[in-house]
């Protein structure tokens, strides 16, 4: 259902003073307008400091349709995900790997309304994550010494190649780099 591997490159090089070392970092690609369409989802938990799992899965949509800007964005499409389990399936997978740990996305509001919208829409109950966001935490941390707080020019900043950006797992993993330098 999701891969789970760890990989010696999934070390991202940290300076620690009283920096976030236990959280997971969660990113979500949506097939349409609807924060319940959720087709993929990446998670990438640190702990310690490390990263010590990387969590992917495509996630057939609610209601299952592609718009053309969403598949533009991330390519994904109808035929990627029309066999993919249900969201409640692959989140009964991922829970156990999050546990209580706080969730970390870049543009939080994005991706915590995502898991909220979906959580209503399967009728699940809410664990009421904690979640911390990396682009708040940039505006903060780097002000207007950066063009711009987008994903990948932050990533960039904080010694993180974003290379395939709109990849639910590349982006949790940038993500979780920019949260082990700036949170």
């Amino acid at each position: 259902m999701f891969s789970s591997v760890t990989e010696k490159s999934d070390l991202c090089t940290s300076i620690y003073d009283e920096k976030m070392k236990d959280f997971a970092a969660i990113d979500f690609e949506t097939a349409n307008g609807l924060s319940t369409s959720i087709c993929s989802v990446g998670v990438v938990v640190v702990r310690n400091g490390i990263i010590t799992d990387r969590l992917y899965a495509l996630i057939q949509p609610e209601p299952s349709y592609y718009s053309y800007w969403n598949t533009r964005v991330h390519g994904l499409r109808k035929e990627d995900t029309e066999n993919a389990p249900v969201f409640p399936q692959v989140w009964e997978s991922i829970a156990p790997h999050i546990d209580t740990l706080p969730l970390v996305a870049h543009n939080s509001p994005f991706d915590e309304g995502c898991l909220r919208a979906v959580f209503r829409c399967y009728q699940m109950d809410y664990p009421n994550y904690a979640f911390h966001c990396t682009c708040r935490a940039s505006r903060r941390y780097f002000g207007k010494t950066l063009p711009n707080h987008q994903l990948q020019t932050v990533a960039a900043a904080c010694g993180y190649d974003l290379t395939n950006h709109h990849h639910a797992l590349a982006d949790a993993k940038a993500c979780a780099c920019i949260a082990m330098k700036i949170l």
